[in-house]
């Protein structure tokens, strides 16, 4: 063995620590582990290498910090330790690395300075990854590196708050990421001179801001991310086949010339800007895949030749002022599978030409002026339909039975419209919402696999308006709410055993609400106020001990109010327009004179004595429990969502922060692979 000089384990889910009599190999050249499950810390013995070349332990368990002898890998070329636990400072004598050309530490969990040292004698470093640590670069605003680097990437490190001077003597950068590195100010001129052979881009959140030249060089198929930053000025137009420069504060219309300034360009999204005028017809000129309008002050018709896009996944322009009908020649969009306008000023019908989208998985027509009958046709011509949100239009008739086909239907939001007639019995075949929702699957659209558009949808719930992204996939509801819906609440929706938000608020059901709710055991959120429902709660709706959210208002029902498990979390408002019932949380007491059992019927002439002194003590226990009941009944749902049910805002927000960044070095990686 002493003489082995190849060590090639990759990719065999081997487990453990790493060998610490490494250091016995002294012929070592190259040493590949990576992809397995090797756990520990990596030994100092590591440096008895002195003929090591390559390096690769990424994609591992491993912790610990990297040991000091690594400096002494004099021949080393490459060391790759991305994705692992390793923690602690990045040792300086990594800078004594003369002959280093790779060096990717990313996605660790790295923290300390990294300073001029570290790079003392890397003149022959082309990829500097320090991606996703905590490190702070910290070197003078004159240095001058020692190297000619082709990639670097150190997103999510903080490199700011200037914007690096350094860069200006870097001549062959082909991939520049300096996303959440906490940079502000303006980019500077010179930059722009340099960016020639760049073939990615990502300046992403961070705090710059100023004007973008009109024109910059990029290699033809480049990708350029500039969203989230404070740029402002009319939109640039690079030769890119990526452009994303959302959520920044460009203004001014779009570019009349955007196809000849951009023919290659696939993917554009000017999302939440404040962009003004209309679509240029120019447009229809691209083959676009992704096209992200939304929340600007666009206005408007939409441009009929937008149906020339025939490799269109994405079409998002909600929120802004558009006009006027939707085209019928959006119905040539055979590809689409996410169609985004709410929000917006569309009137008129639904048009029929809309079910030739036969792979749409998402329609968001809400919060327009569309008018007419909700088509038959809505339920039949998406099998693959996930998300259907018609909210806030002027739409009439009846339900139609066919939306009952949608099989993959999670998110049924049709409230605020003029709908009328009883809810169809054969919603609870709803197949989708008939399980449990376990897998999150990210609802990622767009051909190129290294810049998706993420699916967002925003749902009201409990007069809650919530977005929707990466966690999408585990909700499941229905609002049907501000409708003139009658009838009774058909038992046959409480088969929808997956169902986490039912409102049927606001409308004219009638009849009890059935005691098999208790079926729906991951119901989150029920809303059944100004109703005509009665007689009593079913005692049976105790059992839905994740119910966060219970609202039977103003409707005729009677009766004593259940009080165990989550139910002694609600307040009176939550039961508040019933004359006929009774007990807590109301004020009204049952007829025995007890809020917590005895018969259900109200007795509201009487009074509890509050000067009875013989009751002190019970009264003084029966306020502590019920204490107690609130806080074990509210916490303990809310523990469980977070490790659960990934219900949280804020658990929501860190998933989607994560899963980006994990997204993003996706994108690098295959990048690299690209030009490598």
């Amino acid at each position: 063995m002493t003489s082995l000089t190849d060590f090639d384990l990759h990719f065999n889910n081997i487990e453990g620590g790493f060998p610490s009599s490494i250091g016995k190999l002294p012929n070592l050249q190259y040493i590949d582990f990576s992809l397995n499950k090797l756990t520990g810390s990596l030994p100092n013995s590591i440096g008895q290498l002195e003929n090591l070349v390559e390096l690769r332990l990424n994609s591992n368990l491993l912790q610990g910090s990297i040991p000091y002898s690594i400096g002494n890998l004099q021949h080393l070329t490459i060391l790759k330790l991305s994705s692992n636990n390793i923690n602690g400072s990045l040792p300086d004598s990594i800078g004594l690395l003369s002959e280093l050309s790779t060096l990717d530490v990313s996605l660790n969990k790295l923290t300390g300075i990294i300073s001029e040292a570290h790079f003392h004698r890397l003149e022959n470093l082309e990829q500097i990854i320090l991606s996703d640590n905590s490190v702070i670069l910290n070197v003078s605003s004159h240095w001058v590196p020692p190297f000619q680097v082709i990639f670097l990437e150190m997103s999510s490190c903080h490199v700011g708050p200037s914007f690096p001077y350094w860069l200006r003597s870097q001549k062959k950068i082909e991939v520049l990421d300096f996303s959440r590195a906490g940079v502000s100010g303006s980019i500077p001129n010179w930059f722009w001179n340099m960016t020639s052979i760049l073939s990615f881009l990502n300046f992403s959140f961070n705090s710059l801001e100023g004007h973008i030249p009109n024109k910059f060089k990029l290699v033809p198929y480049a990708f350029v991310d500039l969203s989230f930053n404070q740029f402002k000025g009319p939109v640039p137009l690079p030769n890119a086949l990526l452009l994303d420069l959302s959520h920044n504060q460009f203004y001014g219309s779009m570019p009349e010339n955007i196809s000849q300034g951009m023919p290659s360009l696939k993917v554009l999204s000017l999302s939440s800007n404040q962009l003004t005028g209309g679509i240029p017809a120019s447009i229809g000129e691209l083959s676009l895949d992704v096209l992200d309008l939304s929340k600007n002050n666009l206005a408007g018709s939409i441009p009929p030749n937008i149906g020339n896009c025939s490799f269109l996944t994405v079409l998002d322009l909600q929120k802004n002022n558009f006009s006027g009908g939707i085209p019928n020649s959006i119905g040539q969009l055979n590809g689409l599978q996410t169609l985004h306008l709410s929000n917006n000023k569309f009137s008129g019908e639904i048009p029929s030409s809309l079910q030739n989208l036969s792979k749409l998985e998402t329609l968001d027509l809400g919060s327009n002026m569309l008018t007419g009958k909700l088509p038959f046709w809505v339920g039949e011509a998406f099998p693959l339909l996930r998300i259907l949100s018609l909210r806030a239009n002027k739409l009439s008739g009846e339900l139609p039975l066919t939306l009952s086909n949608s099989s993959s239907l999670q998110i049924l939001d049709l409230a605020e419209n003029q709908l009328n007639g009883s809810i169809p019995a054969n919603l609870g075949n709803l197949k989708a919402m008939a399980q449990l929702q376990k897998v999150n699957h990210y609802l990622l659209y767009g051909e190129d696999e290294n810049h998706n558009y993420q699916e967002n949808i925003h749902v009201t719930i409990n007069g809650l308006g919530l977005t929707y992204t990466r966690t999408l996939c585990l909700l499941t509801s229905i609002d049907l709410s501000g409708n003139n819906l009658s009838g009774e609440l058909p038992e046959a929706i409480t088969r929808l055993l997956g169902l986490e938000v039912l409102n049927l608020s606001r409308n004219h059901i009638s009849g009890q609400i059935p005691d098999s709710i208790s079926e729906l055991h991951q119901l989150l959120s029920l809303d059944l106020s100004g109703n005509r429902l009665s007689g009593p709660i079913p005692q049976s709706i105790t059992s839905l001990t994740f119910l966060e959210n219970l609202n039977v208002s103003n409707n005729n029902l009677s009766g004593k109010i259940p009080s165990a498990n989550q139910m002694s979390t609600f307040n009176a408002s939550s039961f508040a327009g019933n004359p006929g019932l009774c007990g807590d949380p109301l004020a009204v007491k049952c007829a025995n004179g007890s809020n917590n059992g005895g018969d259900s019927y109200p007795d509201a002439g009487r009074k509890a004595d509050e000067d009875d002194n013989g009751n002190g003590f019970a009264d003084n226990w029966f306020y502590m429990s019920i204490g107690v009941g609130f806080a074990v009944g509210l916490l303990l749902p809310y523990l469980v969502f977070a490790m659960k049910r990934s219900w949280g805002g804020i658990y929501f927000a860190f998933v989607d922060g994560t899963a980006y960044r994990l997204s993003s070095e996706k994108m690098k990686a295959a990048m690299r692979r690209r030009t490598g």
